[in-house]
């Protein structure tokens, strides 16, 4: 099996995991993942999630051409191209309409770390992208320009785009974030929500990455 179809068959048991978690709402939401310098394998537009099959992905060039594929890639794809081409680390995307991350996206709201695990993996708040409509270049101008360095990032009024060096990584951060967000509008129900400082969070994330699990372990 070679590289691209390797990817194909990832994304698709990725994007059904994360329907499987409630993160995709019928055919609303898309992720892709770029195996190679030149190529880009994504979710076809307005396909059932239940429905996927791996040979249903898109495979796409760097440039926006589809090189693989008998279905319209995602009407996002201008969103991820553009995130490709500006950030060299990032390797997957997973764009969510999960229900309590785009609770915050409708407020225009960032998320903040209010559970250690969003600090660990998240590393800090998620922004709010000023509102465009999706698929347009203004929606991927406004989720970079708000995205930054970090890997994860609202779009108003839409959802949550999550990224990561592999596709895993990507959907973990949705997951994280989704719960996060969760638990917070569930605590403004107790009462008052304390976040974690911007230092706790810092030291956190550099324990999690340093220290955290079996690194360094050894028999």
């Amino acid at each position: 099996m070679n590289t691209l179809e390797r990817a194909k068959r990832e994304l698709v048991n990725t994007a059904y995991a994360a329907y499987q978690k409630g993160l995709f709402y019928e055919t609303w939401g898309n992720m892709s993942c770029k195996p190679t310098e030149n190529s880009i394998v994504i979710t076809p537009s307005g396909i059932p999630y239940a429905k996927l099959r791996f040979f249903d992905m898109v495979v796409i060039e760097s440039s926006g051409k589809t090189l693989q594929g008998r279905l319209k890639p995602s009407t996002e794809l201008p969103l991820h191209l553009a995130i490709y081409e500006k950030r060299k680390d990032i390797r997957a995307i997973v764009h969510t309409h999960s229900i309590y991350a785009a609770a915050f996206a409708v407020s225009r709201k960032g998320i903040p770390v209010a559970l250690e695990e969003q600090a660990q993996i998240v590393g800090g708040v998620v922004e709010v992208a000023a509102y465009a409509p999706p698929g347009s270049p203004e929606l991927a101008a406004n989720a970079l320009e708000a995205l930054g360095d970090n890997s994860a990032v609202l779009l108003a009024n839409h959802g949550l785009i999550c990224t990561g060096p592999d596709l895993a990584a990507a959907l973990q951060r949705c997951i994280v974030i989704e719960r996060n967000a969760r638990v917070i509008l569930c605590s403004k129900l107790l009462g008052q929500t304390f976040t974690l400082s911007p230092e706790e969070v810092t030291n956190l994330r550099s324990d999690f990455l340093f220290l955290y699990g079996q690194q360094g372990h050894a028999e």
